[in-house]
């Protein structure tokens, strides 16, 4: 497969297109939670009141949702020590997706760029407020640090800036952190940071696709499958991150030491082996065929059940008929 790169704003149009208008909801804060009477309920900042069976709280690291959960669990005493604790700060990016470039050197005619910036513990404190992402407002001071930057293509950085927009820009804290508790009743909590996020929304909803009903029983069940498929795999890859974040970013003698090894004297071969390593957690919708695997590595089973969308609507169908299913193809 070739690796790809494309845009957020590209995303977020293409999840746009797939979900029906009237089940979103734009410019929505979430203040509040609970659960009663079987229902868990959220409450905005603009005094609209929703309620459901199942809430998934995937509004960031610094989720309203996690903190309301986390504030009821403390409360009951059911919430671990160190899911009170702050992040601590890796580093600080500034993100951004240019205006349309010369596309003789610029594939797509659009330059998305990153730039990161290694921050000390006295930084990381004094840079901590009550939030991890500013928007345009607070990009400039950066800006100075890089805008003469060299780029590959020619220019320098303060060129591409100058072409990016500023609501297009943001500037964002890495937190290095994670935690133990995910879910408790009716509320559930996936991932921040790009491939684990996208992990995690895989597996929580074939979990709940897979619910028979939606009772506490089964919520808790399906719940507690997500937290057991995906708890230590997220584990293990923040540990991974962390070591290579040391390796290819740190400043320190020894670091700088490492990098130079990794980079002139590990061979290839050891490389690629640890790339295909990394590739063989493939986590793929239940409801939905296996998409082919073109390459040799080896790929992990999937975990869980697995029935066909089309599979599942034809039992249902034989079942409200009261026809047995013999496993036969039955035109309906």
């Amino acid at each position: 497969y070739e690796s790809l790169v494309f845009a957020r704003p590209k995303l977020y149009d293409l999840l746009h297109s797939r979900v029906p208008a009237h089940k979103i909801f734009h410019s929505k804060k979430v203040v509040h939670t609970e659960e009663e009477h079987g229902q868990v309920h959220i409450y905005c900042s603009d005094d609209t009141h929703y309620e459901g069976d199942i809430l998934v709280g995937a509004d960031g690291a610094y989720s309203g949702v996690r903190q309301s959960l986390y504030k009821r669990l403390n409360a009951k005493g059911l919430l671990p020590k160190s899911d009170l604790k702050n992040f601590e700060f890796a580093c600080v990016n500034m993100v951004g997706v240019s205006d349309p470039q010369d596309p003789e050197n610029t594939p797509n005619n659009q330059i998305c760029w990153v730039l990161g910036m290694q921050l000390s513990k006295k930084q990381a404190r004094e840079q901590r407020f009550g939030n991890a992402e500013w928007g345009p407002e607070a990009i400039e001071a950066m800006y100075k640090d890089f805008v003469d930057l060299p780029v590959p293509w020619g220019g320098t950085m303060g060129d591409i800036m100058e072409d990016t927009p500023k609501d297009r820009i943001s500037k964002v804290f890495i937190e290095d952190k994670v935690f133990k508790t995910w879910y408790h009743g009716q509320t559930v909590l996936i991932g921040d940071g790009a491939v684990n996020a996208m992990h995690d929304a895989v597996v929580l909803a074939n979990c709940i696709y897979n619910m028979k009903d939606v009772s506490q029983k089964s919520i808790t069940a399906a719940l507690k499958g997500y937290y057991k498929q995906r708890h230590h795999r997220l584990d293990a890859h923040f540990k991974r991150s962390r070591a290579l974040t040391s390796v290819f970013g740190g400043k320190t003698w020894f670091q700088r030491a490492t990098r130079h090894l990794v980079l002139n004297f590990v061979p290839k071969w050891v490389q690629d082996r640890d790339f295909i390593k990394s590739m063989e957690y493939r986590p793929q919708v239940a409801w939905l065929p296996l998409v082919t695997n073109y390459g040799k590595g080896r790929v992990l089973p999937q975990e869980g059940e697995r029935e066909l969308l089309e599979e599942r609507r034809r039992r249902q169908r034989l079942e409200q008929l009261g026809i047995p299913d013999l496993g036969l193809a039955v035109a309906l």
